[in-house]
């Protein structure tokens, strides 16, 4: 790395996320109150998604390389008008940006993310998810035929922020099964209640019908 770059890049990337971060720019991730602040005037609902839901959830300290926030499609236009003038926004679909201006507001159909950053200079902090809905229920990408309504699949943790109930997070996880999602696994199960880890047992198998962790969660 040149010594021009030392001023952009973070210290300890490998050699795939300096790959990755030549190419989009380097990143700041945001931390949970940065994010509490933000969506502080944003008038529609957002809520919080993998590893911090995890983390809240038990209490068990894990890394983090970033903050999942989620929000609604239908409520984009809602975003760039709450940060306008603060943040630039930019929609991502599989690696293709394009920012999302007064002149072209819409996000592309195929885009589920976007980037914030403050200006071309600065570090992305936010990388969003964005959720379709279906009459206003939450539709689980996994399986988009099936839906759920938001309180189903959110709680409100004590520090005031919503998250994405931790049994559907690792839902989610499931499909990869990397390290950092066997640990979560493990610190979670024995919090799930019965109920919780039929739910979850349940679903993983309706997706993966294969795989290890459903007789792993039906035998805690």
């Amino acid at each position: 790395m040149g010594a021009d770059e030392r001023v952009w890049y973070a210290d300890g990337l490998d050699a795939e996320e300096l790959a990755f971060q030549r190419l989009y720019g380097p990143w700041r991730p945001a931390s949970r109150d940065q994010a509490r602040e933000l969506f502080a005037d944003f008038p529609g609902e957002w809520w919080i998604a993998g590893g911090w839901s995890i983390e809240v959830f038990t209490g068990v300290e894990r890394p983090h390389e970033d903050i999942d926030v989620s929000l609604w499609r239908k409520d984009v236009g809602k975003l760039r008008s709450t940060l306008d003038g603060r943040y630039h926004l930019w929609s991502n679909a599989g690696g293709r940006l394009l920012p999302l201006t007064a002149e072209r507001p819409d996000l592309p159909d195929d885009a589920e993310q976007i980037w914030l950053r403050r200006h071309a200079l600065a570090p992305w902090e936010y990388d969003l998810v964005i959720n379709p809905d279906r009459d206003g229920r939450w539709v689980f990408r996994r399986d988009p035929s099936m839906d759920f309504a938001l309180d189903e699949i959110t709680w409100v943790a004590p520090d005031g922020l919503r998250y994405i109930t931790p049994e559907m997070t690792l839902a989610y996880k499931a499909r990869h099964s990397r390290p950092k999602d066997e640990q979560d696994l493990a610190a979670t199960l024995p919090l799930l209640s019965p109920t919780r880890r039929t739910w979850l047992a349940d679903l993983i198998h309706h997706l993966h019908p294969d795989h290890p962790w459903v007789s792993r969660i039906r035998e805690t």
